[in-house]
């Protein structure tokens, strides 16, 4: 629409075409229970909340003289996920909208009513017209919606739904909804079986109708660098011993991203504090002196991985580092892209012994980061542990949780790992953890290490049966080469045996950033 609003007058009307509020509910609910009487009635406040939140701006509707009187609503939808034989249940998430992608091709009509006291005034017309506008603005390919032939329950004895079809199109038989569809240059795809099993009137039948937008404009498809459907990520499960100079470090690092490299992995992924042998080049009076001085190095090591990144054409997850910004310390990740790009993902919380021992500050900003494999979260160690993190980065569709880290005991990496697992599962994302072994006896409070780096997924029959795609041996120097398969993630959100994403109560609870967002 070209505004909110577009006024209209006439002798009797004040007509208004704009978006719907909350505030609607009694006036919609009153048209509804009039118009659907015999389908139940009108929609819950609750699913008409829903509705709202998901996608405001294709909720639309006519008042007259401050009240509403008709309405239109729609959701965005991929398409391709659901088919021409879906049900109304399916498409609309039982019309609550859980299926809306703002990525989608398709603006699906969910339902439009006019009161009956206005159907003389042509106003489904305008609704109509208020969509393809809509979808014009959205630059969606189409409209699609499944339409009643309320007027079939008269002639399904003589007709079949075909016959009848060709009867309205040939304008020998009228349907009220029907002949309105075709008059408003919808054509019919196909008859729809078991659309909507209560209408009684159409006897479970439905016509499946498209509008196709003319000024559309399809993206160019990418000979080169377009959107990848797998991506390969190698973990490195990094053995601490002693080291003589960061050189040194640094000739290890460049070992496992050349081997990485090698089996064209799209991501290295390291562990947490990765660099932490160089605390043992001296002798420190304290744990905060030790720590202070490993900060030193990574400014140096930053700059030499992300040239090795370059030079090996693969991105780099430099496990994370110290850095030390205004006397503060902070606990860092760093994605060196092999475009020789590079961002940050601060650490948010700290644990107890870093706070205590290190005087760590969490960082405040929640990072995606758009690589060529994908979108990409990273959460360092004890982040994976708190589930708001992973959920707020899923609401950004990211799709890979990267998470680098470093323990202890064996009770300490089962948090990180099943807390890992967990995000994988309520979020429908993969989740690769990458932590190091060993030990360095001549650095101060740093104790022996437990890992076992592995990779995850949900849990569903189109993953492995344990929803663990791959693991390392515990405590053994290796990497881990995974390959993953992004669109079984798109197709277990409409498919799955049970949908997290699409079955989330958005109309009673969400969780909002209140910090910066990158």
């Amino acid at each position: 629409m070209k505004d909110d609003k577009i006024k209209e007058e006439s002798l009797d009307h004040h007509l208004i075409l704009r978006h719907l509020l909350l505030a609607d509910y009694n006036d919609i609910k009153e048209v509804m229970d009039k118009v659907y009487h015999n389908l139940g009635g009108a929609w819950t406040k609750r699913k008409f909340r829903a509705q709202l939140k998901t996608f405001p701006e294709g909720q639309i509707c006519i008042e007259d003289n401050g009240k509403v009187v008709a309405a239109a609503f729609s959701v965005i939808i991929d398409y391709h996920k659901f088919g021409d034989q879906h049900t109304y249940d399916e498409v609309t998430g039982d019309a609550y909208l859980t299926t809306h992608d703002p990525n989608g091709d398709v603006l699906y009509g969910v339902d439009v009513f006019v009161d009956p006291d206005y159907r003389d005034m042509r106003l489904g017309r305008r609704l109509y017209e208020g969509r393809k506008e809509l979808c014009r603005n959205l630059n969606l390919r189409a409209i699609v919606a499944g339409g009643r032939i309320p007027n079939y329950q008269s002639y399904a004895k003589s007709m079949t739904p075909e016959e009848y079809l060709e009867a309205v199109s040939r304008k020998e038989v009228y349907d009220p909804i029907l002949t309105f569809q075709l008059s408003n240059d919808f054509m019919v795809k196909k008859i729809i079986t078991g659309y909507l099993p209560e209408d009684k009137e159409s006897k479970g039948y439905a016509t499946l109708l498209q509008w196709d937008n003319l000024n559309y404009e399809p993206g160019a498809k990418q000979l080169i660098g377009a959107a990848k459907t797998t991506a390969r990520i190698g973990c490195v499960q990094w053995q601490m011993r002693q080291m003589r100079s960061a050189e040194e470090v640094l000739q290890q690092v460049e070992y496992f991203i050349d081997a990485l490299s090698d089996y064209k992995c799209d991501v290295a992924l390291f562990p947490e504090f990765f660099n932490a042998p160089l605390m043992g080049l001296e002798r420190h009076a304290n744990s905060i002196d030790a720590i202070k001085y490993l900060a030193g190095f990574t400014d140096k090591m930053l700059e030499e991985i992300s040239r090795l990144a370059v030079s090996y054409n693969i991105n780099v997850v430099a496990g994370s580092m110290p850095v030390i910004e205004d006397g503060e310390l902070y606990n860092v990740a760093y994605m060196c892209r092999r475009d020789g790009g590079i961002e940050s993902q601060y650490k948010l919380h700290p644990t107890p012994h870093e706070k205590k021992e290190w005087t760590m500050q969490g960082g405040d900003a929640l990072t995606v980061f758009d690589t060529d494999f994908g979108k990409v979260g990273i959460l360092i160690c004890y982040d994976v542990e708190f589930p708001e993190l992973a959920r707020l980065l899923s609401d950004q569709e990211v799709e890979i949780l990267l998470v680098p880290f470093w323990t202890d005991t064996k009770n300490g990496y089962l948090r990180v790992r099943r807390c890992a697992q967990a995000r994988a599962i309520e979020n429908e994302c993969y989740v690769a953890i990458a932590g190091s072994v060993g030990n360095l006896p001549q650095v101060d409070s740093v104790d022996i290490q437990y890992a076992q780096s592995a990779v995850f997924s949900p849990s569903d029959f189109a993953f492995p049966h344990d929803a663990i795609m791959a693991e390392t041996t515990p405590n053994t120097e290796m990497t881990l080469i995974v390959d993953l398969d992004l669109n079984k993630l798109q197709e277990l959100q409409n498919e799955g045996s049970v949908r997290n994403y699409l079955d989330r109560r958005r109309d009673l609870y969400r969780i909002e950033w209140q910090g910066e967002q990158e």
